[in-house]
């Protein structure tokens, strides 16, 4: 049995450079999807999984993020002033969300690296990385089964999806063997974005792990890889090729909804899920978009 994840770690520095000229001034973690910035939901599965002490790495130009999750004295005063209690605790939610902390990532070298820098904050202890390109339906909870199994395994455990073989060179993919689990599989190796006829199989890596600490010491050693960056795939790749590093590397096979904003048409497409399913916006949505889609050539 291992020790139970406490902390969260979310890499936010990345520069958007796919949502230019939106990006130029504002982090792509802000972009609202809905009502809400991505990065929000983010914090949120973190926080429901149960891990409240979370850790952003951020990089220039990202006050706006720190801003997000701070006090608004100014607006809260107004807002309780006109008596707007609804808006007021929607404003509230983000700031009391976690306990949130923020560590420059400074030069820009990789996820590997942005990781690599929560090394203090973490410590000898096990913690979960959480993407915000990747947003999970709350109805799935992903990460609490991944934490279950790093406590029972002892082990690295990282989120798996099935994609169309056609777009495997977009991910990282998984070499697997099974387990006596059908939605856990052992990682036997892992290659950054392969071609399709060089990918090991069609489960595609995506942004979330839970990690045990020795992966700091790998990171370490690890020379920077596809776009001349430190890729913790790579990294991945050696704690999987020897269970004595970490106790080896599992996958849990992920078959809920998940939301990629990382992408500009994924971005439309999961905003216009999640407004579907919110109650006060799915009934008059709904039929609108079944008329618009009618009236399309």
């Amino acid at each position: 049995m291992g020790q139970r994840v406490q902390k969260a770690v979310i890499p936010a520095a990345g520069l958007g450079t796919r949502f230019l000229p939106a990006t130029k001034a504002m982090p792509k973690e802000m972009l609202p999807v809905v009502d809400k910035p991505a990065i929000q939901y983010v914090v949120e599965e973190a926080v429901g999984a149960g891990l409240d002490d979370v850790l952003m790495i951020i990089g220039r130009n990202k006050n706006m993020i720190a801003n997000h999750f701070d006090r608004v004295a100014e607006l809260e005063h107004n807002l309780l002033a006109k008596g707007d209690e609804k808006k007021l605790a929607r404003v509230m939610e983000s700031t009391d969300l976690a306990d949130i902390h923020f560590l420059r990532q400074g030069d820009p070298k990789g996820l590997g690296h942005a990781v690599l820098r929560a090394r203090s904050h973490v410590g000898d202890n096990p913690f979960a990385v959480l993407l915000g390109d990747d947003l999970i339906d709350e109805r799935d909870p992903l990460l609490t089964r991944m934490l279950d199994e790093q406590e029972s395994r002892n082990a690295t455990i990282i989120a798996l999806l099935e994609v169309d073989p056609d777009s495997i060179h977009l991910y990282g993919a998984a070499e697997v063997e099974a387990t006596d689990d059908p939605d856990v599989v052992k990682v036997k190796g892992l290659v950054e974005k392969p071609a399709k006829e060089d990918a090991p199989s069609n489960l595609a890596i995506i942004g979330r792990y839970v990690l045990r600490p020795e992966v700091f010491d790998v990171l370490e050693e690890t020379e920077p890889g596809k776009g001349n960056e430190i890729q913790l795939t790579d990294a991945l790749q050696v704690l999987a090729a020897d269970d004595e590093i970490a106790g080896g590397v599992y996958g849990v096979i992920f078959r809920g909804r998940r939301y990629d904003t990382g992408d500009r048409l994924d971005y439309i497409k999961a905003i216009v899920q999640l407004a579907l399913d919110r109650e006060d916006l799915g009934a008059d949505l709904g039929p609108w978009l079944k008329d618009f889609a009618g009236n399309l050539d």
